[in-house]
């Protein structure tokens, strides 16, 4: 139901611009009460959204802005950071300017509402749902679950190989992948590690003997962890002027399926920026109950079960 995408997703669509080439198409959008989107041009000195919708211009009246707004839950940044952004809207009418143009009269709250009640409110733990990256915070990663609708990623359960700040693993933007992870009074919290794969599943693109590229995640007195993709991690024997953030060759000395293991040793590291690349998905579907991360017969068992979240 493409409606229930995150804004941004739909604009370039064909049905979307057949939907906001005329006042006709605009007119039947109404009536059937579609969402559609069009792109943020102006946010007025009352809060107001103006959109640019092609064929005309469309306004936001700012308590249409975003659920939350009108009752004072919600701050108005949510609607100034919209400009120059695509946002979701329900026509509900439209009036004449002084210069004798139309401007259609648009809701985002409405398509909000109606993405609540016909997608978000069904949704149960294991789900896995497209979304969109909207804003980093050091806590965890912000992201759009449909129709500008927003859901908590925390930083522990971005990837199995533990980060600084979510910024190591995505950009405002991006599209993911994300699982329900607990719906406690109408709070969504995501997750995201799950759908990386298992440790099998990662391990099995290294073979002992090999050197490969890695990123320093941890210095420990015992010694370093290098993440060799964002579900796996070694452990390195230590090594002096080695930091975390680095990037780094290493020599993979063991693989212990039993234990859980991979033994590393660090060649060579050095700084170099990056910017994430989008993630590679193992699980495809579009639900999953349990996840086990751990390999059959390791002496640790590392499982989510999201049958059991509260909702």
């Amino acid at each position: 139901m493409f409606e229930y995408y995150p804004e941004g997703w739909n604009i370039d669509t064909l049905e979307n611009r057949m939907a906001t080439q005329s006042f006709s198409a605009l007119n039947d959008a109404c009536r059937e009460g579609k969402i559609l989107e069009g792109r943020a041009i102006v946010c007025d000195g009352a809060h107001n959204l103006i959109v640019d919708l092609g064929s005309m211009q469309g306004i936001i009246p700012r308590e249409e802005g975003a659920i939350g707004i009108r009752e004072g839950k919600v701050r108005d940044i949510a609607i100034i950071s919209r400009v120059n952004h695509p946002v979701c809207f329900i026509v509900t009418g439209f009036e004449k300017k002084p210069d004798g143009s139309l401007c259609a009269i648009l809701s985002r709250r409405a398509a909000q509402e109606k993405c609540q009640k016909e997608k978000i409110s069904k949704l149960q733990p294991g789900d896995v749902i497209d979304a969109r990256i909207t804003h980093l915070e050091s806590f965890g990663a912000f992201a759009d679950i449909g129709c500008g609708i927003v859901a908590l990623l925390p930083i522990d359960s971005i990837s199995v190989s533990r980060i600084d700040h979510p910024r190591e693993r995505f950009s405002v933007g991006m599209d993911i992948r994300v699982v329900i992870k607990s719906i406690e009074n109408g709070r969504i919290t995501l997750s995201h590690k799950e759908l990386l794969g298992t440790w099998e599943e990662n391990v099995a693109q290294f073979n002992a003997g090999e050197t490969v590229a890695g990123i320093i995640r941890s210095v420990e007195p015992y010694g370093v962890f290098v993440e060799l993709t964002p579900n796996l991690a070694g452990l390195a024997e230590t090594k002096d002027d080695v930091s975390p953030g680095q990037q780094a060759s290493v020599y993979i000395k063991s693989i212990l399926p039993a234990r859980m293991k991979v033994k590393l040793v660090i060649i060579d590291t050095f700084d170099f920026s990056y910017r994430p690349s989008p993630p590679k998905y193992f699980f495809t579907g579009d639900h999953m109950d349990r996840f086990v991360y751990s390999p059959e017969g390791c002496e640790k068992e590392i499982v989510t079960d999201f049958r059991t979240t509260s909702t």
